[in-house]
């Protein structure tokens, strides 16, 4: 039997003390299998953001147990910890987070940057990410320059350069039109078709979800009877 990508088991995300201790998460097991897509969906308080967060090793649970792959997240600390998530994990999210007085390309290779790979080859896996992207005649301009879709492309390929196991999209449409949104889901679901990656969606728009392979349904920090796609 194949090991999952992500298991978590039990898990449980407390935030506060006394009066104002507030559960968010209250003992979810989950399974994420290598290539799935996977859409976690919930109004806003639900814990869908939380869940994210603890399975891309963004926060640690109060209680439970988070693995990789079969293995122990709880024993990784510090440099190991950041290196595991920056090797194995990509990140889009509904705000871009782009620094807007740099270069598209200098935004792009930042992963590489903190994983202390030498300027040369991150030049060279940037222009190759925002290839993929069709933004490579972009790479010198400004992100401030840029529109709202070449912004989440240039984030997509940010997601790419270190050549994730593992894409998080957190509502990657949600400032964008619909035609716009439309192409930056198509590109997020070829990349998991064609590339093998596996996909996290965290939504509340349900034709956005019904597009995974499986749907994750959260409230009140519980998570639903799930629902597999057709």
């Amino acid at each position: 039997m194949t090991t999952p990508l992500i298991s978590i088991t039990d898990v449980h995300k407390t935030y506060g003390r006394g009066p104002n201790r507030f559960e968010a998460l209250r003992g979810v097991s989950l399974e994420i299998n290598a290539g799935e897509s996977i859409a976690i969906i919930g109004k806003s308080g639900s814990g869908k953001s939380t869940l994210m967060h603890l399975l891309a090793l963004l926060d640690a649970p109060t209680d439970g147990n988070i693995a990789l792959e079969g293995v122990d997240t709880s024993r990784l600390r510090g440099g190991a910890l950041n290196g595991t998530r920056n090797k194995t994990f990509g990140f889009v999210f509904q705000q871009f987070f782009l620094t807007p007085n740099t270069s598209v390309l200098d935004n792009v290779v930042l992963p590489l940057k903190i994983a202390g790979v030498r300027r040369g080859e991150r030049k060279r896996r940037g222009l190759a990410a925002l290839e993929q992207l069709d933004l490579a005649d972009k790479a010198r301009n400004k992100s401030t320059n840029l529109s709202g879709g070449q912004k989440q492309r240039t984030v997509i390929a940010r997601a790419l350069v270190n050549n994730p196991r593992v894409i998080f999209a957190d509502e990657p449409t949600g400032n964008l039109d619909t035609v716009t949104g439309g192409v930056v889901e198509d590109i997020l679901f070829s990349l998991n078709r064609e590339h093998g990656i596996t996909l996290i969606v965290v939504t509340h728009d349900e034709d956005l979800a019904a597009r995974c392979d499986r749907r994750i349904h959260i409230r009140d920090g519980v998570i639903l009877p799930e629902e597999v796609a057709a």
